[in-house]
């Protein structure tokens, strides 16, 4: 968590989070937003060519599928698996595609170590770019391919998914190095046949289509050569704080965001000639910028600028904003689409935010809320009527385009199979209109695609299997999987399936769960529920995008092999489920409503004949960490133990954190009514109630929860006499950077549950 301004805690300025800052979304746990303060999409590639046939894909592609039928809850053949071995799965992440080549991208992480793989039509086999072999923790982020896909260009190290940097600007350090770590950006060509070469100090770097870099450095745009040889030097001066680096399609221009604090603007840089031409300025909120494919234009977001009488906290204010298109050489421009005024149209709060883009046939694409649901719609560029591209109840969540333009690649959680709703499929609808088809359908999962001329990339994963790199071509039946060799001594037979359960919380909302259990025994079994964290996040029928619940996802196996019965709880607040679902009334510091998605999920374990109602437990991190607390502090009589991830207990202590006190303004709004109720909603408010044991986990470099929130409440709960055990990682962020701290963490959480609640495998 993090930010600058408190409008209702609903969407906060954190640094890059802001609406278009960046592709990168944060929550309490890292990897996306989290909406009661304030998941990450590729950024958009610029127009290049090579159609892309619906008729193909709806022939080819999505008639050959595959279809992977669900096994038996736990075969009995496979013994349980250790928690080591389950948390040694591969993990894949940040696939990218080439603007005008056949070539992906990617980083896999193995217990903790993290290369950079590349893999060129059109065979596909897979290169491996980078070669380390050790978990220093630090990442690799940010990867960007040349146009012509000869090269790959990343981040190493930093934390990416934090909601406020550490004092100093300090990068973390989660191996304990004496020589301070830094964020460096490095590149390599995607064949493998030389090594990687670091090119400068700085993050999110941008290649134009003519091969010159820029990136980030000090709020700032640089740049440096491409070949590791001479000085990086800063590209142009602006008295904001730079971001959002893109790129003219013909690559003599830079469009960038100026922030500016209370309004941000966005710029153009040309030369050191050419004075910086400032975009329709106003006292609004500017991001986002796309050029039009021939240059001439620029479509951006904007929102509304800080100012004006306080904004209540304790109910949702309607957030509108707006599509602006302007001339790129006299900055001249005009509104061509505007929201509505109701909660609905309010910017959206999903992965990648707007998902603006300029598409072929002068056509702009953007995902809104405004039907209750996250759809794709697309306007002229010009101004007109929107046409509505994904309609259906379900969510548009990672979103890609053809390299022409013509087509919008997307995943969603929607299909024909049953309970598709907890699950993401690829699909793909053309820019000027028609039918969405599905490119991959049945019981696993696919996301984050990247799209190619004659192809589309993405993620697969399924209930058992770990994530790997996939793709299926244009007019072939089936998908070819690219293996890197590892995964393939991974315990998948030992694992068991979830299944989709749904329940009444005591207000009447139905809310939906993945259950965990073994089968065999007839004694009753102890039961855990987790709580994930954000809170917009969806927990799946399989492994997660996000590698923090690929994490929670392989503990909550291991629970379920070693004599638990695991509920994952979908709890209000959480996304797949509709807009309105994932902004309810009263919820977080406005009164904990969620609370009641939590106490349902009890009662639902409590009815199972194979759970024992007097041992249920509870777990999770960050707000998953809050629900935990917020459990054995008003309900230890149902949770008899708990495990707490960095967690908040004191909301009013965050309200400190990012209000600085009450406003410093004459006009005071609701601030002190909603402390109050702040107050009311932490789980320190019912200290004299929490009795059950709990075991607090945290690292003390932590940029999402303040570390004191775990400081603050073991000294409460030591005060009260309420046993507690904690585990502090010295160095550690909020999602852990390295392996090992996992592992330790992990394997602290099951020795404690299943010392606290008795459980046997």
């Amino acid at each position: 968590m993090g930010g600058r301004n408190w409008t209702g805690l609903k969407r906060m300025a954190f640094g890059r989070n802001r609406p278009g800052a960046s592709q990168r979304a944060q929550g309490l746990e890292g990897g996306a937003r989290f909406s009661i303060f304030a998941e990450s999409t590729k950024t958009h590639r610029a127009l290049a060519t090579g159609l892309v046939s619906l008729a193909a894909l709806a022939a080819g592609i999505g008639a050959g599928a595959t279809v992977q039928a669900a096994p038996d809850p736990a075969p009995a053949s496979a013994p349980p698996a250790s928690l080591k071995a389950i948390l040694g799965y591969p993990f894949q992440t940040n696939l990218v595609a080439a603007p005008k080549a056949d070539v992906i991208a990617w980083v896999e992480v193995v217990r903790g170590v993290r290369n950079i793989w590349a893999a060129r039509g059109p065979d596909y086999k897979p290169v491996e770019i980078t070669h380390q072999a050790a978990d220093d923790g630090q990442e690799l982020q940010d990867l960007v391919l040349s146009a012509d896909g000869a090269r790959v260009f990343w981040v190493r190290g930093g934390d990416h998914d934090a909601n406020w940097p550490a004092e100093g600007g300090l990068a973390p350090d989660p191996d304990k190095s004496p020589v301070q770590p830094k964020l460096e950006i490095w590149t390599a060509p995607t064949d493998g046949a030389r090594a990687p070469v670091k090119l400068a100090d700085g993050d999110a770097p941008a290649v134009s289509a003519t091969g010159r870099l820029a990136f980030e450095k000090d709020h700032q745009i640089w740049t440096a050569s491409t070949d590791g040889k001479g000085e990086a030097h800063r590209l142009f001066f602006d008295r904001g704080e730079d971001g959002e680096i893109a790129w003219s399609p013909s690559g003599d221009a830079l469009a960038f965001v100026s922030n500016r604090g209370d309004h941000a603007f966005v710029g153009v840089y040309r030369d050191d000639a050419t004075p910086l031409l400032y975009l329709s300025p106003s006292t609004d909120k500017d991001a986002m910028p796309r050029w039009s494919p021939d240059g001439a234009k620029i479509a951006f977001i904007r929102t509304e600028g800080d100012g004006g009488p306080p904004k209540p906290i304790l109910t949702e204010t309607p957030e509108p904003w707006s599509i602006h298109v302007a001339d790129a050489r006299d900055g001249k421009g005009e509104t061509v689409w505007a929201s509505g005024a109701g909660p609905r149209d309010s910017y959206p709060d999903v992965a990648g935010g707007a998902n603006l883009h300029w598409a072929a046939g002068d056509r702009l694409v953007f995902l809104s809320e405004q039907d209750g649901w996250e759809h794709l719609y697309e306007i002229p560029a010009a101004g007109g009527a929107q046409t509505l591209l994904t309609p259906g109840d379900f969510m548009v969540e990672h979103v890609d385009f053809s390299p022409d333009g013509s087509q919008v690649i997307y995943d969603a959680n929607t299909g024909a199979a049953p309970h598709d709703l907890e699950r993401r499929h690829i699909f793909a609808v053309p820019v000027a209109g028609g039918a969405p088809v599905a490119l991959t359908s049945g019981e696993g999962l696919e996301y984050e695609p990247a799209a190619l001329s004659h192809a589309v990339a993405f993620v697969e994963a399924g209930p058992r299997d770990p994530t790997r790199i996939a793709l299926v071509r244009h007019g072939q039946q089936g998908r070819q999987t690219l293996s890197t060799g590892s995964g393939a001594d991974y315990p998948t037979a030992s694992l068991v399936t979830p299944r989709a359960v749904t329940f009444t919380s005591s207000d009447g909302l139905t809310i939906h769960g993945d259950l965990f259990e073994a089968s065999g025994g007839a004694a009753r079994k102890p039961a855990v529920i987790f709580v994930h964290g954000g809170p917009p996040r969806q927990m799946l029928l399989g492994w997660s995008y996000m590698d923090y619940y690929s994490n929670a996802y392989a503990v909550n196996e291991y629970l379920a092999t070693h004599g638990f019965v695991v509920l994952s709880v979908n709890y209000r607040l959480g996304i797949g489920y509709g807009r309105d679902f994932q902004h309810p009334a009263h919820a977080g510091f406005r009164g904990a409503s969620e609370y009641l998605d939590v106490q349902a999920g009890a009662k639902f374990l409590q009815a199972l004949p194979e759970v024992d109602p007097r041992r249920i437990g509870i777990w999770g991190g960050s707000y998953g960490g809050y629900l935990t607390a917020l459990a054995l502090a008003r309900n230890s009589d149902v949770f008899k133990a708990g495990v707490d991830f960095h967690g908040v207990h004191d909301w009013p202590d965050e309200m400190n954190k990012y209000m600085g006190g009450p406003p410093k303004r004459y006009e005071q709004g609701d601030y002190f009514a909603a402390r109050d109720v702040a107050w009311k909603a932490s789980p320190v408010a019912d200290i004299a109630t929490w009795t059950s044991p709990v075991l607090l986990i945290q690292g003390d470099d932590d940029r999402n929860v303040m570390f004191h929130q775990t400081v603050d409440l073991a000294r409460r709960l030591q005060e009260k006499g309420v046993s507690f055990e904690e585990l502090v990682i010295p160095n550690e962020i909020h999602g852990f950077l390295r392996y090992q701290s996992w592992l330790e963490a992990d394997t602290a959480t099951a020795d404690y549950l299943t010392r606290k609640l008795g459980a046997t495998p």
